[in-house]
């Protein structure tokens, strides 16, 4: 169950927004890969055509879902099932991968607006790079900073070995990740501004990282989604990319408007802090919640 969080006195709700919007905030965008940017899992691709097989791969999946097994120890055995050259088990993947069809132009208007993008990933960051390099290009996808498991592939493909970011049951702790990188971001802010954390995903298991976000994306219909429709948490559904820009569109305008002396009402989780401190791993997500001070992030229409 997610820690009970006190509530916040008067005085500590209006010394929270008078800050908050005293500064401007600095959008850092974090986004899962498989059945997000693309429609399509990379790993599931592979142990299909080249590993495993899809029947073992979804009692495997089960066991995670379950408990029984990790989902580091799971996934070695799924790496380790493919006996295939990288370029050879890249082949089905370029034929089967379908991008978002709006992810392009989203990108585009990240790198034209400063806006640093991050794939987290508990896949291998060699994969990831390779699809990126193909469906975007290598100059575009440079752009890109990829938080995600190395891996050791041999030449003829005998072995393909994950090499873990932690050493724990997950392999990759997203959470920790973003954690991270949001201390980064705030050692390097300038002239007053604050990280924005954004997080943007599909399933379930984005829900580590999606915890540290300060703004929530889930794709329509899928999983994530109904678990936020489920547990009343707070997101923005998505249908494409286009849906995400029309909304960091909207929170950068505030933010112009209210850095301006217009005095518009900052959509501004004066909970998030307080959150962080007690939040737990099985905590829900910490995203933009309505606050009876506050303007509440609204769905986007599709």
């Amino acid at each position: 169950m997610p820690a009970a969080i006190p509530p916040l006195t008067a005085v500590e709700v209006k010394s929270l927004i008078n800050n908050a919007g005293s500064k401007k905030r600095k959008i850092i965008c974090f986004s899962d890969f498989d059945g997000t940017i693309f429609m399509q899992d990379t790993g599931h691709v592979l142990f299909d055509n080249h590993g495993c097989g899809s029947e073992r791969r979804e009692v495997l999946d089960e066991q995670i879902k379950t408990g029984e097994r990790s989902f580091r120890e799971v996934s070695e055995e799924m790496w380790g099932s493919l006996h295939v050259p990288f370029n050879d088990g890249f082949k089905v993947m370029e034929k089967t991968l379908e991008i978002d069809p709006d992810f392009r132009s989203f990108h585009e208007y990240c790198i034209n607006n400063k806006i640093p993008f991050n794939v987290i990933s508990a896949g291998l960051k060699p994969i990831l790079r390779r699809v990126l390099d193909t469906f975007l290009g290598e100059e575009q996808s440079a752009q890109i900073n990829i938080v995600a498991n190395d891996a050791k592939i041999a030449e003829d493909g005998s072995e393909w070995k994950p090499i873990w970011r932690h050493d724990n049951e997950l392999g990759h702790d997203k959470a920790l990740s973003v954690q991270e990188a949001r201390s980064q971001a705030e050692m390097t802010c300038e002239d007053g501004t604050i990280p924005l954390i954004v997080f943007i995903g599909d399933g379930v298991s984005d829900l580590p990282a999606a915890r540290e976000a300060d703004v929530l994306f889930a794709r329509r219909g899928l999983r994530l989604e109904e678990y936020c429709i489920e547990n009343n948490i707070a997101h923005v559904p998505f249908d494409t990319f286009a849906d995400i820009q029309k909304e960091i569109q909207r929170i950068r305008k505030e933010d112009e408007e209210k850095t301006a002396g217009k005095g518009l009402p900052v959509r501004f989780n004066p909970r998030a802090n307080l959150w962080r401190r007690v939040s737990s791993q099985t905590a829900v997500p910490r995203v933009v919640a309505t606050a009876p001070v506050a303007t509440p992030v609204a769905p986007v229409q599709a």
